[in-house]
This record gives structure tokens, C-alpha cells and sequence, in this order.
């Protein structure tokens, strides 16, 4: 697999993608997810130009940060037990699944820096009982509770779309929560800007950049998958 390849075509798919809504490819991150890995491939990312790494799970955020001695970002994109935030709550910069009040208190009690850590609210827009995630209609009052962490910055929302063959089904799970996003926005709180949009994976992340993602999280289409597992 030829990661610096993949890299400059997906690029230009998110460029092409930009163009056609209106923005620029300057505005949108794109994310490793290194689930399914080894730190040599995310090495190989790294020399190819991303500069962003998520992992799903305490033990490889901690095993590829050990491996791992260049100056990238690492986001946490799993669903995140309360129990296990001590160990990892200073190794990530971004925590993509904050989705209940009992997280975001054990998050606010471990976090120990100054300035707060940057989380994005999780939110449910398919509605699936396998998913987690906050209802749409119960987000609001979720972010205003978030007012008494201090260590808490609500720097924007995430959303996992359900897996379609036809990638133009989940657009408008995209735009939903664009639209919860701007919602939130207009509310003008001072812990939840809410400037970001964590949305789109390998299979559907040009419907989610044309519906606004400013970071997609691509897993097997950039650094692959070397244990055959499902991605």
C-alpha cells in the first residue's frame, strides 16, 4: 500500500469536493483513524503529509503516542469509557465522543491544564440503537449543561452516519448536522463555539466536506487495514 499515494488522491477528491460547495480545502482536516494499524504505517502517514491521528481505544492512543516521537495531533474518536479517562485524557488534543453528562463530569475532574480541552458532542442523527450519541432534540439543553466544566470547550459536533451502499443516502444525515451546528453557533456560548463539523469516513466523506465536515476521519482509503478485521 502506497500511503502517500492515497493521500494525494484523497486530497484531490476533497479539493474537488470543496469546489463544488463553495469552499476551501484549507478548511477541512483530514484525519488517519489507526484502529487497525501499526506505528510504522502511521510513520508512513506522517512522511506523506498528515499531520492529524485518531484512535478508538486507550491502549493504541498510548502504544502509537510511545512509538510515535513526531509533533502530530492525536484525537480520540472511540466511544470513551469514564473509568479509562484518567489514562488518556492528557495524551489526546481532541475528544470526538462526549455524549453523556457521567463523561463529561469524570472528563472535567481528570483534566488537570489550564486552558480546556477542546470535545466534540456526539450526536445521534440516524437515530440507530447500535450508535451512541446525544438526540438531536436533547442537544441543546446537553451543551448549556456543559457551562459548568470549566475543562470543557465544546469545539463542535460529531456524528457517525449509518454505513449505505450509495453514499448519497447519508447527505442528508451530514446536513442535519450542520444544521444542529449552526443552531448551537447562534446561541453564541462562550465554552461551546461549536466550529466544527467531525463527519465522514472512507466511504462517504465528499457528500460530508459538500455538506460542510471541517474533519473526516479515513481509516482503510489512506493507511489501510493490516488485520483484516472490519474498519
Amino acid at each position: 500500500m502506497n500511503i502517500k499515494e492515497n493521500y494525494e488522491a484523497i486530497m484531490a477528491r476533497v479539493s474537488a469536493a470543496c469546489e463544488r460547495a463553495g469552499r476551501s480545502p484549507e478548511d477541512v482536516t483530514v484525519m488517519a483513524v489507526t484502529k487497525y494499524v501499526s506505528a510504522e504505517r502511521v510513520e508512513k502517514a506522517i512522511a506523506a503529509g498528515v499531520k492529524h491521528f485518531g484512535e478508538s481505544r486507550d491502549g493504541g492512543l498510548l502504544e502509537k503516542k510511545q512509538a510515535i516521537k513526531a509533533p502530530v495531533h492525536w484525537h480520540f474518536v472511540g466511544r470513551m469509557q469514564s473509568r479509562k479517562v484518567k489514562e488518556v485524557i492528557h495524551e489526546c488534543d481532541v475528544i470526538h465522543s462526549l455524549d453523556r453528562a457521567s463523561l463529561a463530569k469524570e472528563i472535567n475532574k481528570r483534566y488537570q491544564r489550564e486552558t480546556p480541552i477542546d470535545c466534540m458532542v456526539q450526536v445521534n442523527v440516524s437515530g440507530e440503537e447500535t450508535k451512541a450519541g446525544v438526540a438531536p432534540d436533547q442537544l441543546e439543553n446537553f451543551v448549556r449543561a456543559l457551562e459548568s466544566y470549566e475543562h470543557i470547550r465544546v469545539a463542535g459536533l460529531m456524528t457517525m452516519a449509518p454505513h449505505t451502499k450509495n453514499p448519497e443516502d447519508v447527505r442528508p444525515y451530514f446536513r442535519q448536522l450542520r444544521e444542529l451546528c449552526d443552531d448551537i453557533k447562534r446561541l453564541q456560548l462562550p465554552h461551546a463555539p461549536c466550529q466544527h463539523l467531525s463527519m465522514g469516513m472512507s466511504n462517504d466523506f465528499e457528500q460530508a466536506v459538500e455538506e460542510g465536515a471541517t474533519i473526516i476521519r479515513l481509516g482503510t482509503s489512506l493507511v489501510g487495514n493490516e488485520t483484516g478485521r472490519e474498519a
